[in-house]
C-alpha cells in the first residue's frame, strides 16, 4: 500500500530517501514513507485509506524538553564581547596575556612566601587547608585591590547536590589560570551560598598555579604538619549521640556539635 503525505514540502525531500531505504526491513505495519517519516522525526496520522493508497498526515514530534535546575536569572550575564579597537577582552573566551611574562620581583615574592603555620586550619577528617579568605589577602598584597579579579568563563551547572563553574583568574589584565569550582547544597534555598563557595573553591584552585601556599599539595609538608600541629581526639557527636574520631589543631578547643570524651 503506498501512502500519500499532504505536506508538499515534505513529499518533494522524500523521494531521494525514500530510493536509500529497502523494503526488507521494513516493519509490516509501516509503509516505507512512514518509515522515512519516523527517521526523520515526524510524527504521522492516517487520515484517509482506499485500497491502494493510505492517506497520512505529518507533524513534528513535540520532544520532552529537560527541566532546567537552575532557577531563573541565576545565571550572570554573558560578559559583552571584544569591540574592535577596544581594549577590553571578554574573559569568557580570551586568553590574552597567558604566560607573556614574569610578574615583578615584589609579586613573586609575596606569592611564593612561605605559609604562615597559623593561618593553616584542620577539619574533623584530617584534611589541612587555608581559608579563602587568606588567598584573596596575598592577592591583594600582591597586586593590590582591584588589580585582580575572577571572571566566569560559562554559566552555572547545577546537579542534584553539586553545583559547579568555571572560572579565569586574571591578575593586572592578564589572564594567569582557569579552574573549576564545586561546592555541594542540599536545598535549592542554598544555591546562593553554594554559588559563592563554588567561586571561593575556583580561586584556590587557580592560586595553585601563582604558587600560594603551594606546600599543601606537598604529601610530605601535610604528614609533618599534622604530626606537629594537630592530633585525633575521641568525641561524641551531641545530636547523634555517636562516638567518633576526629583531627583538631592542638591549640583549638573543640566546640559543638562535638564533645570530648
Amino acid at each position: 500500500m503506498a501512502a500519500l503525505v499532504r505536506n508538499l514540502r515534505v513529499r518533494n525531500s522524500l523521494a531521494p530517501l525514500m530510493r536509500s531505504v529497502s523494503g526488507d526491513g521494513l516493519p509490516s505495519n509501516m509503509t516505507r514513507s512512514t518509515y522515512v517519516l519516523h527517521k526523520l522525526g515526524y510524527a504521522t496520522t492516517a487520515v484517509g485509506n482506499s485500497e491502494d493508497k493510505q492517506e497520512i498526515e505529518i507533524y513534528p514530534q513535540k520532544q520532552a524538553q529537560a527541566q532546567s535546575l537552575v532557577p531563573p536569572g541565576f545565571n550572570t550575564p554573558a560578559l559583552p564581547a571584544e569591540e574592535e579597537g577596544s581594549d577590553s577582552k571578554d574573559w569568557s573566551k580570551s586568553f590574552f596575556g597567558l604566560s607573556a611574562e614574569a610578574f615583578s620581583k615584589e609579586a613573586r615574592d609575596i606569592l611564593l612566601a612561605p605559609i604562615n603555620h597559623n593561618d593553616i586550619e584542620c577539619k574533623p577528617d584530617g584534611m589541612i587547608y587555608l581559608p579563602e579568605i587568606k588567598y584573596r589577602r596575598v592577592l591583594n598584597r600582591a597586586f593590590g585591590p582591584g588589580g585582580w579579579g575572577l571572571a566566569p568563563r560559562g554559566e552555572t551547572s547545577v546537579g542534584p547536590r553539586i553545583i559547579s563553574r568555571e572560572y579565569a583568574l586574571v591578575c593586572l589584565g592578564r589572564l594567569v589560570s582557569l579552574a573549576r569550582g564545586e561546592s555541594e547544597y542540599f536545598d535549592p534555598s542554598g544555591l546562593a551560598t553554594a554559588a559563592e563557595s563554588t567561586k571561593s573553591n575556583a580561586l584556590m584552585r587557580c592560586c595553585k598555579d601563582l604558587g600560594v601556599a603551594s606546600e599543601l599539595w606537598d604529601p610530605r609538608f601535610i604528614r609533618e604538619f599534622k604530626k606537629t600541629y594537630c592530633e585525633e581526639v575521641f568525641v561524641e557527636y551531641i545530636p547523634h549521640k555517636k562516638k567518633k574520631r576526629i583531627w583538631k589543631r592542638k591549640d583549638t578547643p573543640i566546640e559543638y556539635p562535638y564533645a570530648r570524651i
